[in-house]
């Protein structure tokens, strides 16, 4: 996805001010005095000041994210190992100062539904990048799930004083063996009698919900 160059140019303008100011209007007032842009065109573009900024650079790094994997070659490793890698790759491509910010940000209560938002848009966009194409209940499963991972590796990475981030790396490995404990557990219920007794059931309930990507006027995708 590519920037606004407007946009881009009061966002990068804008990183300089955050470590003093925070994501805040003052940043945005500032960055627009820095980048010679009127106030005004500034607000017009970051309705909600620094909130939006901070929103705005998580979608950079998301997208940052997406090229990066794409000129990865990750066919030698196991899946969960993709997973790592891909998680691995958003926070080096981050600032830990920036994102810690964004973090007390979010932690408003009236600013929490965007940072959950920004947080399941990184792991669709994973999940994306890895060739995910569930729908239905899985889609959003699998997302809730890396979104979980993503949300507590954050926070330990913006603890950690270790080499390399070697601990939060290791933190994440044993999230992700977690993660693939349970899935072996579903995978294993879906196989036994009572399982295939649910999902031909109850569990067809879920099944049926569609994933937002999923549109009914696509093709293949007919309602009946």
């Amino acid at each position: 996805m590519t920037e606004d160059p407007i946009k881009a140019q009061l966002l990068d303008a804008a990183l300089p001010h955050v470590p003093f100011d925070g994501w805040s209007d003052r940043t945005l007032t500032a960055a627009a005095a820095d980048a010679g842009i009127a106030p005004g065109l500034a607000r017009s573009l970051f309705p909600r000041g620094g909130v939006d900024l901070a929103l705005a650079y998580h979608a950079r790094g998301d997208s940052e994210m997406r090229a990066r994997l794409a000129a990865t070659d990750l066919s030698a490793l196991r899946f969960r190992d993709r997973i790592a890698r891909a998680v691995r790759i958003r926070l080096e491509l981050a600032d830990r100062e920036l994102v810690r910010r964004g973090t007390t940000l979010f932690s408003l209560p009236h600013h929490a539904a965007d940072g959950a938002r920004a947080i399941w848009g990184t792991a669709d966009a994973i999940w994306t990048a890895l060739g995910d194409t569930s729908g239905d209940l899985n889609w959003y499963t699998k997302r809730a799930t890396l979104s979980a991972v993503y949300g507590a590796t954050v926070l330990y990475w913006l603890g950690d004083d270790s080499t390399g981030h070697q601990a939060t790396w290791d933190f994440l490995d044993r999230r992700i063996d977690q993660v693939m404990q349970v899935e072996k557990l579903k995978a294993s219920f879906r196989e036994n009698p009572l399982g295939k007794a649910m999902m031909a059931g109850p569990g067809k309930i879920f099944a049926s919900i569609r994933s937002p990507s999923r549109r009914d006027d696509l093709p293949g995708h007919h309602q009946g």
